[in-house]
């Protein structure tokens, strides 16, 4: 192998060198320029059998352990190698081929390209050029046989190193797995230990627990039974206190009752048909104020509960003042007749006298009888209001009374379904409007006063999407202003008692409607006197026979199912109800008529400040009727009456507000304070302020 190498290492060598740069031609033979120089016979070497002979037995010991070849195929070639050696004799002569070498040929086609070769070779090459031939094409079979082999070699080393990976990858795998198994086995183990530990734990916390819970039980059973106990024993005292409170309210009611059937007794207009000089105006002003203190009492102690005991001495102090002073009243009319009795009787000693000596004195003109009872004391303020006022009061009531008359169609239309949906739709087009008046602006304000307006007037009005007319019925009209006037009446004691300011966009376009149809603002009145009645003003008489219940929705409460409201909410709604009369009387619907006087205008708010300073306060509600009535109006009644106004705050200061104190309770000093602070900051400033919530005429322009 190594002589092999070397002798081609000789051949690189040969082909590095300048003569093996030359260009070599495979097809050299067949060009016949190349071959014009070279006539000599072609001769072998003497030692080319020698030589063939090594190389073909050197090539048969490199491809026999291959496996590439067999002993029987490199037989052959060696016996045709031997057979062709040349003899050195005959060694300058060369025979070409016989005849019979192309059937032999063909006998050798199955044979591989390098026997071929070997067989080939020592007939063709005769020279050294020959030689070299033959030398390069076995070196090129030989080079592509190795690298044939040594290809084979690689892929079988890699499928060795492939198979080896995959074992071991296979062997790591497993082991991985195995690891990985006993690793979760020993969680698992560790988890299972952890959670019986904790299982037994929480066994011992849970009896733990329950022994302390049965522990805790028996001390709330314990307890339980005892606030039980406490409080059967609380709602025994309770019953009983609601018990006596019941009873001393019925006391208290009972004493009220009596008062006002003992100063039903007292006229403050009486005078007595013998006695015609004597005046019990003071005896009917007491009464009156004892009436009204109790009244306030027992309002004070319904809204805390029940009254207690001092509440019931006091008001039986109170009836015991009364029936003193009917005693004291009585034996005044008493003394009053004796002494009448008296002076009758001098009289007539006198005209017995006089008679004897008619003749003596004829001449003489009798002397006047002397006054007994001197000059007349000047009398207290009025219980009962004008007599002219109470008939202006008595005829709203009765226009309202007609007006329910002349619809008593629809009103009672229970069976009649056609005249029922026309009074739902007409109610519906006179609420619904309203209740729209907001003081947002004055073209909204302007579009529910055209509503109202249209819809009074006998036009068509859409309401809900449906068209409706007053003309739908001949009752229409009035079925319209009357609840007309009850919703603005209702809308007052609502929402102006919750907003203050509300008053005056309503007040405003209730002017307007007045002002263009009167018997609304006739029916508005009525409905007002007769919720709000300190508004004409009067405070109504019980008379007898009249039910406490009773007695008290003529006052202005509100009852249901035997049951007074509270005063808090009573005052809001007579607040709410003044507050529009006060804006009402001052204020004129914008786009109107204004040649015109107002129909109902600042000389009725005048009569009415002047009609209330008239009559004896009630305890809470005078103070809070006046000062709701001067902070809405007192502005309007400056800018009118000038100093008259200033002499009227002047006389509530002096005159007015200590008669209020006087029959005020301490618990009911809120708005009589509010009231003597607005009249002493207004005296001070010399000027009444602006109502908060007026209509400036910005407001007109949105």
């Amino acid at each position: 192998m190594e002589s092999w190498q070397l002798r081609f290492e000789t051949l690189e060598a040969l082909r590095l060198s300048s003569k093996g740069q030359l260009s070599y031609c495979s097809r050299w033979q067949e060009d016949e320029a190349a071959l014009e120089g070279c006539v000599a016979p072609v001769e072998l070497s003497p030692y080319c059998g020698w030589v063939l002979d090594s190389l073909s037995g050197q090539l048969a010991q490199e491809i026999t352990p291959t496996g590439t070849s067999t002993p029987k195929q490199s037989t052959p070639l060696l016996k045709r190698a031997s057979a062709e050696k040349i003899p050195p004799g005959n060694h300058r002569s060369f025979s070409p081929p016989s005849s019979a070498e192309p059937s032999e040929t063909k006998e050798n086609d199955h044979l591989s390209p390098l026997e071929i070769n070997q067989e080939v070779v020592p007939a063709v090459l005769s020279s050294k050029v020959a030689k070299v031939e033959g030398c390069i094409r076995m070196y090129e079979e030989m080079h592509r046989l190795k690298a044939k082999e040594r290809l084979r070699q690689r892929q079988e080393e890699q499928e060795q190193m492939v198979r080896a990976a995959y074992a071991q990858a296979s062997e790591q795998l497993k082991r991985f797995d195995e690891l990985r198994e006993l690793k979760r086995h020993q969680e698992f183990q560790e988890l299972q230990e952890v959670m019986e530990k904790s299982s037994k734990e929480a066994q011992g916390q849970q009896e733990k627990l329950k022994e302390e819970h049965r522990h805790r039980a028996k001390i709330l059973n314990l307890k339980l039974r005892e606030a039980e106990q406490q409080r059967q024993r609380q709602e025994e005292l309770e019953r009983l206190r609601k018990e006596e409170g019941q009873e001393r309210l019925r006391r208290l009611y009972s004493i009220q009752e009596e008062l006002l059937q003992l100063n039903q007794q007292i006229d403050p207009n009486y005078r007595h048909k013998d006695l015609p000089r004597i005046d019990l105006s003071a005896y009917s002003n007491r009464g009156n104020q004892i009436c009204g203190l109790v009244s306030g009492l027992i309002r004070t102690t319904s809204e805390r509960g029940f009254p207690t005991q001092a509440d019931v001495a006091s008001t039986e102090r109170a009836l015991q003042e009364m029936r003193g002073l009917i005693s004291s009243m009585q034996q005044e009319i008493a003394a009053a007749l004796e002494e009448k009795k008296r002076k009758d009787e001098e009289e007539e000693k006198q005209k017995q006298k006089e008679l004897e000596k008619k003749e003596q004195m004829k001449s003489q003109a009798p002397a006047p009888a002397q006054q007994s009872g001197g000059k007349q004391q000047k009398e207290g303020l009025q219980v009962k209001t004008e007599e002219s006022i109470m008939q202006w009061y008595q005829q709203l009531q009765d226009a309202a009374e007609q007006c329910v008359a002349a619809f008593s169609e629809i009103g009672n239309c229970k069976g009649n379904t056609e005249v029922k949906k026309i009074k739902t739709n007409l109610q519906k087009a006179a609420t619904i409007p309203v209740s729209q008046i907001s003081s947002i602006s004055g073209s909204k304000l302007r579009e529910v006063f055209d509503k109202i307006n249209n819809l009074l007037s006998g036009k068509p009005v859409q309401t809900e999407g449906q068209t409706v007319s007053v003309t739908q019925h001949p009752q229409g009209l009035e079925f319209v202003c009357y609840k007309l006037a009850e919703k603005f009446v209702k809308h007052g004691e609502g929402e102006v008692s919750f907003h203050r300011d509300s008053a005056f966009p309503i007040a405003v376009v209730l002017s307007g409607i007045w002002e263009l149809h009167p018997r609304v603002g006739d029916i508005f009145l009525a409905h007002l006197h007769k919720k709000c009645p300190y508004s004409v003003p009067f405070y109504p008489a019980r008379k007898e026979g009249t039910s406490m219940e009773e007695y008290q929705r003529m006052l202005g409460y509100e009852v249901h199912d035997s049951k007074v409201e509270e005063q808090d909410h009573f005052l809001k709604r007579m607040s709410g109800m003044i507050r529009l009369y006060a804006a009402i009387i001052q204020l004129r619907w914008p786009y109107g008529n204004k040649q015109g006087a107002h129909p109902h205008g600042l000389s009725y708010g005048w009569r009415w400040l002047a009609q209330m300073l008239n009559l004896e306060p009630l305890a809470d509600v005078t103070a809070m009727l006046l000062l709701d009535f001067l902070e809405v109006c007192g502005n309007a009644l400056m800018k009118q009456y000038g100093i008259q106004f200033w002499k009227t705050m002047f006389f509530i200061q002096k005159s007015y507000i200590p008669r209020i104190e006087a029959v005020t309770s301490s618990g009911q000093m809120g708005c009589l304070s509010r009231l003597k602070n607005f009249v002493q900051k207004c005296l001070q400033a010399e000027e009444i302020p602006l109502p908060k919530g007026i209509l400036t005429p910005s407001f007109w322009r949105i």
